[in-house]
């Protein structure tokens, strides 16, 4: 993948060049901000508390959010899905107030849903683990579609030679806009992120972000990676036991097939899984209920052909990773989400987004397999 194409004209040897923001655009923010109750952003609901509560309480006069903002929204997630940077649907004048109370640039795209270079970059880089969580801990993103509303706009701004055109811009005096860095055309995940941090640490101090938030940052990152890796450490440990009660259940069923002379012969390992299953017992639970719980947390590391792993979305933007066997019905995985016992969530079904399929009442009697969802799949939950 070929590295893309950088501006690095230089303003006064802090930022990378300046331009003046179209007028209907400057003057579309006071109409947008007198209307705003809440910020609102895709697939999460994130909402502003942070305003007067006086303000909260009114009601809007027209619609909070421009036609364009979710015409972008429901073009990307239709067919991309639903993991991808948190992108404030909201004008872009409201997106660099919300970026100036919260001491972060903006992370612009302009999406271009025909361009060749367009689907690679969205499913391997903008929709990469990697690039939404640099993004949402480290932006305040927005996008919109290049050839519309003011989308269309910012493209004339900017003047990309080719797309997909992602900018890092901040305000600037008057009505004019600091474009940070500029890029085009394909990019990698790595090579994203790291321009990224490069032009955080150039610009930062220039543009009032304390270094001091810069490092708080990477030590919070540090103690997530530590949690990580814990709680990865934790579920192998699980996997171990589960592993240990699963042969435990084989060896007896088969042991009830022997016949009653080879029954009265019980070698010691059987007398050892019995003490085994003892020590689950003296804990609370039986073998059986060890199987239940473990199955749904096996190791997502495993190289077992029969295990499929499945990654669950839920409303609140929480992901959750779980391992079974293909031979599971359907109904397992809703067994594992009634036993998270999260508020809220009673009613609801399974879908998956791309192709668009409903896992519900019908199908839960089907294996994973015949599902299609082995070897690893994606579903949301939707609540009913």
């Amino acid at each position: 993948m070929s590295s893309p194409r950088i501006r690095e004209a230089s303003f006064n040897g802090i930022v990378r060049r300046m331009v003046s923001l179209p007028r209907s655009i400057v003057g579309g923010f006071s109409r947008a901000m007198g209307h705003s109750i809440g910020r609102v952003g895709i697939g999460s609901g994130r909402r502003d508390h942070n305003l007067p509560l006086d303000l909260q309480l009114q009601p809007p006069c027209e619609p909070p959010i421009a036609p364009e903002e979710w015409t972008f929204q429901s073009t990307f997630e239709q067919q991309y899905g639903f993991r991808h940077p948190f992108f404030y649907a909201c004008h872009f004048m409201d997106a660099l107030k919300i970026a100036e109370d919260e001491h972060k640039f903006v992370f612009l795209y302009l999406h271009s849903p025909h361009h060749p270079f367009t689907p690679s970059f969205c499913r391997e880089t903008l929709c990469s683990e990697l690039v939404v969580q640099y993004l949402d801990a480290n932006f305040v993103c927005w996008g919109a579609l290049a050839d519309r509303g003011e989308g269309l706009q910012m493209a004339a701004t900017l003047r990309p030679a080719s797309f997909p055109c992602c900018a890092v811009v901040a305000p600037a005096a008057g009505n004019s806009l600091a474009v940070l860095q500029q890029m085009e055309g394909p990019i990698s995940p790595a090579e994203l992120v790291e321009i990224l941090q490069r032009t955080v640490e150039e610009q930062g101090s220039a543009f009032g972000i304390p270094r001091a938030n810069q490092e708080e940052k990477i030590r919070a990152r540090s103690k997530e990676e530590e949690k990580i890796r814990a709680d990865r450490q934790l579920r192998e440990e699980q996997d171990a036991a589960y592993l240990a009660a699963l042969k435990i259940d084989k060896e007896k069923e088969n042991a009830k097939n022997l016949p009653q002379d080879q029954k009265a012969r019980k070698p010691i390992q059987t007398l050892r899984q019995n003490e085994t299953q003892k020590q689950y017992k003296g804990k609370g639970r039986a073998a059986s209920t060890v199987r239940e719980t473990l199955l749904k947390e096996t190791a997502t590391q495993s190289k077992d052909p029969q295990v499929t792993k499945i990654l669950i979305r839920f409303p609140n933007g929480e992901r959750r990773e779980q391992s079974f066997f293909s031979s599971d019905k359907v109904q397992s995985i809703y067994k594992y989400i009634d036993s998270l016992g999260l508020p809220g969530v009673i009613n609801y079904r399974l879908i998956s987004t791309f192709p668009r399929r409903v896992y519900g009442f019908d199908q839960i009697g089907m294996t994973l397999k015949d599902a299609g969802l082995h070897p690893k799949a994606t579903l949301f939950l939707e609540l009913l």
